[in-house]
């Protein structure tokens, strides 16, 4: 064979190795940079400078490799939501979850591949409040040569909807603590970090989308506020649903979403009106007597060609509490279920679960705000404590006295959760976790509890995909309400709601080896013992076992 054949030969055989990138490498320089929102300016912590921060790009089977140092005063860890992580639980990143959080002025190489998963996640961080300003997308394509299945929009747009306060976020949740009772709300809503222009400061800028007419655009939406649920809608346009949580849906239209924290949604939108500037808006969604940062953030599509002084037609954003119009969305998602991407549900179930959502009282004699009392808050009435060594270290090394595996399957007291409160309002304390064998099924009912008040909880469940079978308002009935499961194609996601005053049911199959975290996404829930986590044991073999961790996992 001639030498310039055998080149040929070569090249044709490595260029689709070449072209499919198979590693991403991102550095995550954690550093304090001052920003201004609200007229007023305060120093916030940042990856690279930017809030939000950068937009992780990688594709399906892609290899990420991200060098997160910290260079802030605070402990660092970052967690990359809804990534299914498996058997990569050391790259996970919940603070004394999955590891020890990264001290000032060290690094540590979070390695994990994208497995199955196409669509749009979020990072963010895992410790303390500093989520706050230090989150930002991620954006999974499909695999080279695999098409989305609708169509191909003209031009994609990530929309990160947050929370601002003027204060110090630490300073706020430390006296919240300290005093035992709830924090203050921030003081604004953003979009793509710009609340757009208030009562407060009208000369602030918001966030401008420029689009062309007639055209198809892709929002990729992420809600990285803390303590929010958001309606989100766009004045004079129609959002057509595509995905939420790196699934696929079916496809249907409608003029408001409904996004929790931690949650994102891929929409459609068709530039069909009339050149012009358009109105786009986050509002917030509570459904209980609980305060919230009632300021709508907004934005603007501008169309081109439209002049800079053209007046923009606005949207009247839903109330605050309307919980039809937050149902009419939820109620919409259904698991795309093609031949390319199944939903496949559990069909029986191993592990019968109900875990109760709520808050309680206990005492607390230097809580002298709170009466000598506190608001904690707990799941099967246990208020998770964390502990000061790993979780997944714990398990890993055989370390004994750092969690009991002895986490209630059922609640240990039954009452009528959504009705009136039981007398003893306390909870009891421990870091609890529960075990499932390698590759069980499991079904888990998230019940609501009205002690104190109902209230929506959207709870996230690390290192797996779940689907949602069913839900309801009041007291699960197991007699009754599973007869209506949806076991075809119920929503595939990482986050859900439970709904004020009811429940919901998910199911998920255990088949990602090590210790996984789920709690409320509720950052003050968090914060309050909204927490608990699942010890997966390892099956059989290696690839089905927890691997070692990496050489660099940081020292508590």
């Amino acid at each position: 064979m001639d030498s310039w054949l055998k080149i040929l030969v070569l090249v044709a055989c490595i260029t689709p190795a070449v072209v499919e990138a198979r590693v991403r490498n991102y550095s995550f320089n954690v550093v304090m940079k001052n920003k201004t929102r609200l007229c007023s300016s305060k120093p916030i912590v940042t990856v690279n400078g930017k809030f939000p921060g950068p937009t992780l790009y990688a594709r399906e089977d892609d290899n990420v490799l991200v060098r997160v140092t910290n260079h802030v005063k605070y402990n660092v860890t970052i967690h990359w939501h809804g990534v299914r992580q498996l058997r990569t639980g050391w790259a996970d990143g919940p603070a004394y979850i999955t590891q020890c959080p990264i001290q000032t002025g060290q690094s540590y190489v979070y390695n994990f591949t994208i497995t199955g998963q196409r669509g749009t996640l979020l990072w963010h961080a895992h410790i303390l409040w500093l989520r706050a300003t230090l989150h930002g997308a991620i954006v999974i394509l499909p695999k080279r040569g695999v098409p989305y299945p609708f169509p191909k929009p003209h031009k994609e747009v990530v929309v990160v909807l947050g929370e601002w306060w003027k204060s110090d976020t630490e300073a706020v949740i430390n006296q919240a603590i300290k005093s035992g009772l709830a924090p203050n709300v921030s003081d604004a809503h953003t979009i793509n970090g710009h609340p757009g222009p208030s009562s407060n400061c009208p000369s602030q800028g918001g966030f401008t989308l420029p689009v062309e007419s007639g055209k198809k655009y892709m929002l990729r939406i992420i809600n990285a506020a803390l303590n929010e649920e958001l309606f989100f809608k766009i004045a004079g346009h129609q959002l057509t649903i595509v995905e939420v949580d790196a699934t696929y849906v079916k496809p249907f239209k409608t003029n408001t979403i409904v996004i929790a924290p931690g949650q994102t949604t891929n929409a459609l939108i068709s530039t069909d009106q009339s050149s012009g500037k358009y109105m786009v808006a986050a509002s917030p969604f509570m459904d209980s007597p609980i305060a919230v940062d009632n300021m709508t953030a907004t934005a603007t599509l501008h169309y081109s060609g439209t002049l800079a002084a053209t007046s923009t037609t606005l949207t009247k954003t839903p109330p605050q509490n309307a919980t039809a119009v937050a149902n009419n969305f939820i109620n919409s998602l259904r698991s795309l279920n093609s031949k390319r991407y199944p939903a496949k549900v559990p069909l029986t179930v191993d592990h019968s679960l109900l875990f109760t959502v709520g808050l309680g009282v206990n005492p607390c004699p230097s809580c002298k705000a709170g009466n000598g009392s506190r608001v904690v808050a707990s799941m099967n009435n246990v208020t998770f404590v964390m502990p000061s060594t790993a979780l997944l270290q714990a398990h890993f090394f055989n370390i004994s006295g750092v969690f009991t595996s002895d986490f209630p399957g059922n609640p240990r007291t039954t009452f009528n959760y959504t009705g009136s409160p039981p007398s003893n309002l306390r909870t009891t304390s421990g870091t609890k976790v529960f075990r499932l064998h390698y590759n069980s099924t499991v079904q888990l009912v998230l019940q609501d509890t009205g002690i104190i008040a109902p209230e929506n909880h959207p709870i996230h469940l690390h290192g797996f995909n779940f689907f949602t079978v069913g839900k309801g308002l009041g007291n699960y009935n197991p007699k009754v309400d599973q007869k209506n499961f949806n076991l075809v194609d119920p929503v595939e996601r990482n986050t859900i709601g439970v709904p004020s005053g009811g429940w919901v049911a998910i199911r998920f199959r255990a088949d990602n080896p090590g210790v996984w975290f789920m709690h409320c996404h509720l950052e003050i829930h968090t914060t309050w013992g909204l927490k608990m986590a699942f010890l997966v044991d390892n099956g059989k073999g290696p690839n089905e076992s927890l691997p070692p961790p990496p050489n660099d996992l940081p020292k508590c």
